[in-house]
């Protein structure tokens, strides 16, 4: 292919609890050599859910990479059992927000941002939402504020910089395009 970099060297520069930091050298197309930097990562499921109200349930935390406050979709990484997304994407909604959902539906699936890493995440729609008595525990180390906004709410948190990871931008503008298609 004329594309494709053969890797002449791999290195495990970082083996971590959520990622793995692998530094390649590669043999270009062209013939010369390069490094690459990549950051391997299990691959994670994310939840757009829909109250019975049209609220979506979105969760408030800090995020340290950004150094600030980030409201986004419930999300997390697959674990090693999961069978597939939807197991993770279950397992997340219960988790972050404390519901579970009768209806479920496959959204999409994309590469995060694959010129540094191998991320998949997997965006599924959770409708016709239930309270769980006894929701499985928050990660340990999250420390989270569950929210049901509006479209408008949303939309303004958006304007504001708060809603900016890119699932939840994409959770709101797949809202946005479903909202306008079924005038």
């Amino acid at each position: 292919m004329i594309f494709e970099e053969k890797t002449l060297k791999s290195e495990v520069i970082y083996d971590g609890k959520v990622t793995k930091y692998v530094v390649e050298d590669v043999l270009l197309p062209n013939g010369k050599q390069s490094k690459r930097e990549i950051v391997r990562h299990a691959g994670a499921s994310a939840v757009i859910a829909f109250t019975n109200d049209d609220r979506l349930l979105l969760v408030k935390q800090y995020r340290k990479a950004i150094e600030q406050i980030s409201i986004e979709i419930p999300a997390g990484l697959k674990d090693p059992e999961d069978t597939d997304g939807m197991t993770t994407a279950k397992r997340e909604l219960e988790e972050e927000t404390g519901y579970q959902a009768k209806e479920w539906a496959f959204v999409t699936s994309f590469y995060s941002t694959p010129g540094f890493t191998d991320e998949f995440l997997e965006i599924y729609e959770a409708k016709n939402l239930m309270t769980v008595e006894n929701p499985l525990p928050k990660d340990e180390d999250e420390t989270i504020e569950l929210l049901a906004l509006t479209f408008d709410e949303a939309w303004a948190e958006y304007e504001k910089g708060h809603l900016r990871d890119s699932k939840s931008v994409f959770a709101l503008f797949y809202w946005k395009m479903n909202r306008i298609q079924n005038k």
